[in-house]
């Protein structure tokens, strides 16, 4: 029969991406089958022979002789047999083979149209698997489009990747041209086609950072108990070393920081605390909230809560900017952490005044609610950010904006 170049009448070959020999033999067979039953009525009795090699097909229908045909697609009458070949007796089968011009132009269009489209669903099914067992995992990409909601990312093999804005460190920004480091964070099918999200906000992007530049990690003698962030700010990494000969902060840190350098610059230089991991919560909270001084520390176990005790000079640095570091040590921890002033030297009372003293200008409810949560004095209050007040006493931030104005004109 006449041959047929597969390659060069179906040009989507040369795009195919990952498809084994099998499973492109497997698709030919079912469009060509698929598009016979259509001409046909029915193609069991059709033999479809391709060699993707050559890029050769041959179609053979085989049909059974008999004395009155009953149906024209799997019979032929002996008559008609006998003017081609005078050797065929009835009950024998009388293979022929199809041409392909029987196909006709719409035919040839639809296997087209067929095999483009089954190739392209299967270049989505490996795509998804592909990426579903990366979930987690580093990518390093070229920026292909930077929109405002989102960043286009292509892989090396050219694939589509997603970097939404919600997923980028706020102080992200990059050009089509950029190098990109992110995490695999979801894979999902969306219209049937897979959706690729990166991330560089997520945990186990910073984890696996550590990985990547943490020999001790990476073999396992290092172990990362846990990550929070508060991305392009502040993050806290618990570590446990599993050989007592190993310290596992100094290992994380570097010589002269240089393992954690690195890391920080990727992340647009925020700030990250090593600590080591411990199972008694006091104490792990009391790495967390360092550099601060704790004077005392009350724990209850029910409300899952601890009471934190500092001199006044120490509650800045309990806070953090914006309230990240207690923040971090109670996502760290898991207990919702309560910070009391306790009373200074004699010349801090002297500098400090009594909330009391305002009572004039401050409604007695807000006084009393700010004294509930442990903030009797004006010093007490101006050192706390305003969203840290609203969450613990329970105010408006346009109540507690006023009351540190107020309190701001004592010292001015």
């Amino acid at each position: 029969m006449e041959g047929l170049n597969l390659i060069s009448t179906f040009a989507e070959f040369k795009e195919l991406k990952n498809i084994d020999r099998p499973t492109m033999m497997s698709v030919l067979e079912d469009i060509f089958r698929t598009q016979l039953a259509r001409m046909y009525g029915d193609a069991e009795n059709f033999d479809i022979i391709i060699n993707i090699d050559k890029g050769d097909l041959e179609i053979w229908r085989n049909r059974t002789v008999v004395e009155t045909v009953e149906d024209p697609n799997k019979e032929i009458s002996i008559e008609e047999v006998q003017k081609i070949d005078d050797s065929y007796e009835v009950g024998e089968e009388y293979p022929e083979e199809i041409s392909l011009s029987s196909f006709g132009r719409r035919g040839i269009l639809n296997l087209r149209q067929n095999l483009s489209s089954r190739i392209m669903d299967i270049e989505k099914a490996n795509l998804y698997n592909k990426y579903r067992e990366k979930i987690g995992d580093i990518l390093v990409g070229e920026v292909y489009q930077a929109w405002k909601k989102e960043v286009l990312v292509m892989d090396e093999e050219g694939n589509e990747l997603v970097l939404p804005k919600s997923e980028q460190i706020p102080s992200d920004f990059f050009r089509k041209g950029d190098t990109v480091k992110a995490v695999v964070l979801n894979v999902e099918m969306k219209n049937n086609t897979p959706v690729i999200t990166l991330s560089r906000t997520a945990s186990i992007f910073l984890e696996k950072l550590f990985e990547q530049e943490v020999p001790e990690i990476f073999d396992g003698l290092i172990t990362i108990k846990k990550v929070v962030r508060m991305p392009g700010e502040r993050a806290k990494v618990a570590v446990e070393s599993y050989d007592e000969r190993i310290d596992p902060v100094g290992a994380c840190v570097g010589v002269k920081g240089s393992r954690i350098h690195g890391i920080v610059r990727e992340l647009r230089n925020e700030n990250i605390d090593i600590i080591n991991w411990t199972n008694n919560t006091q104490l792990l909270v009391q790495r967390a909230l360092s550099p601060a001084k704790i004077s005392s520390m009350t724990m209850n176990e029910a409300e899952k809560s601890i009471r934190v005790d500092l001199q006044l000079s120490e509650l800045s640095l309990a806070i953090g900017k914006n309230g990240s570091n207690i923040h971090l040590a109670e996502d760290l921890s898991g207990y919702k952490i309560e910070v009391y002033r306790i009373d200074g030297s004699a010349q801090d009372e002297e500098e400090d005044v009594l909330l009391e003293a305002f009572s004039d200008e401050i409604d007695q409810w807000i006084i009393d609610a700010l004294k509930g949560d442990g903030c009797d004095t004006a010093k007490s209050v101006l050192a706390l950010p305003v969203e840290e007040i609203m969450r613990r006493a329970d105010l408006e931030e346009e109540t507690v904006q006023e009351v540190q104005s107020i309190l701001k004109e004592e010292f001015e």
